[in-house]
């Protein structure tokens, strides 16, 4: 058998059907996976919705584009009846240490916060994913910002930082800040 020569027109024509079959591969395999992955994520913001707010019988889910911003937030109205219990909205902050942090903010309808519930998470283990842990996140429960600064206490505000990992917890507040905005945004227009 002879051997084919090794020219740049080999190479490359190599290199195209070896990157054109991992191309079809990596299709196949996100095909296969990806209703799997979303319904998982669904089934977890749904059960983060039900842990960050009061007991509810309906919600009313939207989304909003919060004023000077240019992604859209998404959000659940919750009610007994006609009378609000209050607004679970997923927020976000890309200013983590290790970039996005995801939330899932309870703030009932006087705009307090109820609980909130860490969607994502790529922080540092053991420091800045001490976000999940309630000797943080409880420091935020019943608290109103019209009394309250969600801000660390390096910044001027009322938070205590996570030790070693202050930009997690300038993170944090940043997403709660957001949450508070979508907040204010639709309760003003109803």
């Amino acid at each position: 058998m002879k051997k084919k020569e090794s020219t740049l027109k080999n190479m490359i024509l190599s290199t195209a059907l070896i990157a054109g079959i991992s191309g079809l591969a990596l299709g196949f395999v996100y095909n296969i996976t990806e209703p799997k992955i979303s319904a998982a994520k669904k089934a977890k913001e749904e059960l983060a919705i039900k842990n960050v707010l009061p007991d509810f019988e309906r919600k009313e889910d939207g989304k909003i584009l919060i004023e000077g911003e240019k992604d859209s937030i998404s959000y659940s109205a919750a009610f007994n009846g006609d009378q609000l219990v209050g607004i679970a909205v997923n927020t976000y902050s890309m200013n983590g240490f290790s970039g996005e942090i995801g939330l899932m903010v309870g703030i009932l309808p006087d705009g307090t916060m109820n609980k909130v519930s860490v969607l994502l998470c790529n922080e540092t283990p053991g420091l800045g994913t001490k976000m999940t842990d309630p000797g943080f996140y409880t420091q935020f429960e019943d608290k109103n910002p019209a009394s309250f600064s969600f801000k660390v206490k390096k910044d001027g505000g009322d938070v205590d930082a996570i030790t070693s990992a202050t930009i997690s917890s300038r993170a944090y507040c940043d997403a709660l800040d957001r949450a508070f905005r979508v907040f204010n945004q639709i309760v003003s227009t109803k």
